[in-house]
């Protein structure tokens, strides 16, 4: 589906969940795409995209953002493991995947040497799987008193709902704990669920093949 329909169709969500739809980020899901596509979409102007791989990313956006400017912004949306947040709060404007403490720990030193952070999303793992990364619900207000208290400020919650389940349930939860820790930033949906996602208020939505096309196998870092 080409931009122009995804945003078409973000547009048309956001007027049936009586949305103002200048309040919902899309992300393109940038990671492992060919240049020539990536190129293609930049080329159409879109400024927002997200990646999983630091190294991936360290070898791509400086140069794009040389050649397609300033304001293209990049968020981390993959797990960023500890010992890569350094070079990634260097490259990146936005981190969604804040999932532990000594991540916390690391960019509250990261930010207190440099003066600045990006913006931070919590990821959430609203279904409680054990093999999926993310802080579990009841942990989250305990959670964010400890960022508060090393001076980082998330200014959002991320989940990913899990596979083959109504995400409706998920999306709710993820707005309801935002509402009561007075956070705006709700980064959820997909290409298959975006449209429940904008209906229970993301602002941040991550649609990569539905954009792109199918990305080929792994084979970057």
């Amino acid at each position: 589906m080409p931009l122009p329909e995804i945003t078409a169709a973000i547009r048309d969500a956001a007027a049936k969940a009586g949305r103002d739809v200048g309040g919902i980020t899309l992300i393109a899901v940038s990671k492992l795409q060919p240049m020539d596509r990536l190129r293609a979409v930049l080329g159409q102007g879109h400024l927002q995209y997200g990646e999983n791989y630091v190294q991936e990313s360290a070898a791509k956006w400086p140069d794009l953002r040389r050649e397609f400017g300033a304001d293209i912004r990049v968020a981390m949306i993959g797990p960023l493991q500890t010992n890569k947040a350094k070079q990634a709060v260097e490259l990146f404007d936005a981190i969604h995947s804040l999932d532990r403490p000594s991540l916390a720990q690391k960019l509250a030193s990261l930010a207190q040497a440099r003066g600045q952070c990006p913006d931070l999303f919590v990821q959430v793992n609203t279904g409680a799987e054990p093999q999926k990364a993310g802080i579990l619900p009841d942990d989250l207000n305990g959670f964010l008193a400890d960022c508060r208290g090393m001076d980082l400020a998330p200014i959002g919650l991320m989940c990913i709902p899990p596979d083959g389940e109504n995400p409706a349930p998920h999306f709710k939860m993820l707005g309801d704990m935002a509402a009561r820790n007075g956070l705006a930033g709700l980064s959820m949906g997909m290409s298959s669920d975006f449209d429940v996602a904008i209906a229970l208020g993301a602002t941040h939505i991550r649609v990569g093949s539905a954009i792109f096309g199918a990305r080929p196998a792994k084979d970057a870092g």
